[in-house]
């Protein structure tokens, strides 16, 4: 069961009280970056192989035209200033061979996205429940991300094998409606419900740089923290600002912020998957590097997220070779 309200701390807590708050976790992101890179550091060590990095890749099987209103999104229909070509849901079979090819350049865990605002009965949710089997029969974990669902849905994608499913937070509950106001956190949190019910694992998490606070930030985690038990995994974004879209003049975010938000999460959630993804392309190797120090333990591997550009596999290779030993 998650175990989170609709404002403030309040969204964190936990039976009667949050275990974690958000002051706490605003404590943790203001600590003298060494002093708060060894903690985390210390306590991911000790929770998993600071080796083992997974790599998963992300399709988009549906893209463009969702009626949602996120800010962020060149996929919102509200958006129409933005250059995005429209594509109708791709079909298994293409999905599946396009997984397969995944598998051969290394990715292990394989993530598909339709842009809709929830699923729904029907010829193409059975579609993608054939996707998900499809992946599983790679050997590769699976993962979807449909926007809003029922229990049944969440039911079937069980029966379906799904490993994980996705539905970011985005942000802390008081700066939600600064950047989406076609559906509530709450909308958010009882999917999120109905997954976890359904016996499939969370992955959920939020992005920085939409001119949120460092208060907003430590919201997020603190809410994210407070789920029983916290996400599986847990995507930590930076944004990829869209021309057309309403956050697409927001200046970019350091690259120690992003540090700081995986160094607390691995902290406060040590025993999460953390996954370091949209924004990648802009760090440095050694940037990444620090982002691995502080606990992050997956990327995506391939050259787009969805609709955005991603590192090269190349550079990714790189990438890898570093931290490999010589």
């Amino acid at each position: 069961m998650l175990h989170a309200l609709a404002n403030g701390e309040e969204a964190a807590a936990a039976v009667s009280s949050p275990k974690v708050t958000g002051t706490a976790v605003e404590q943790l992101l203001r600590l003298p970056i060494l002093e708060l890179l060894a903690r985390a550091n210390s306590i991911h060590i000790a929770n998993h192989d600071p080796n083992d990095i997974q790599k998963a890749s992300l399709l988009s099987i549906k893209t463009g035209g969702c009626p949602e209103d996120c800010a962020y999104c060149p996929q919102s229909a509200h958006h129409r200033e933005v250059s995005l070509t429209k594509e109708h849901l791709m079909q298994p079979q293409i999905v599946v061979a396009l997984a397969k090819k995944a598998r051969a350049a290394g990715a292990e865990r394989f993530c598909m996205g339709a842009a809709w605002r929830k699923a729904r009965d029907g010829r193409e949710f059975d579609a993608v429940l054939e996707m998900v089997r499809g992946v599983n029969a790679l050997g590769m974990e699976s993962c979807v991300t449909l926007g809003m669902l029922e229990p049944h849905h969440a039911q079937q994608l069980a029966e379906a094998g799904l490993t994980a499913y996705n539905h970011n937070l985005d942000t802390s509950p008081e700066f939600y409606g600064n950047i989406i106001g076609t559906r509530t956190y709450q909308d958010r949190l009882q999917t999120l419900d109905y997954v976890r019910k359904a016996g499939v694992e969370i992955c959920c998490g939020g992005i920085i740089g939409m001119g949120e606070s460092w208060q907003d930030r430590a919201q997020l985690l603190a809410v994210l923290a407070n789920f029983s038990p916290p996400p599986e995994s847990v995507p930590i974004n930076k944004l990829i600002p869209v021309a057309g879209t309403p956050l697409a003049d927001q200046p970019p975010v350091p690259a120690l912020d992003l540090v700081r938000m995986i160094a607390a999460a691995r902290i406060i959630m040590p025993r999460s998957r953390l996954r370091l993804s949209a924004g990648r392309d802009d760090l440095t190797l050694s940037e990444q590097l620090l982002c691995f120090m502080a606990g992050a333990n997956s990327i995506f591997f391939g050259d787009v997220l969805l609709t955005a550009p991603n590192a090269s596999e190349n550079a990714d290779s790189q990438l890898l070779d570093a931290i490999a030993a010589l």
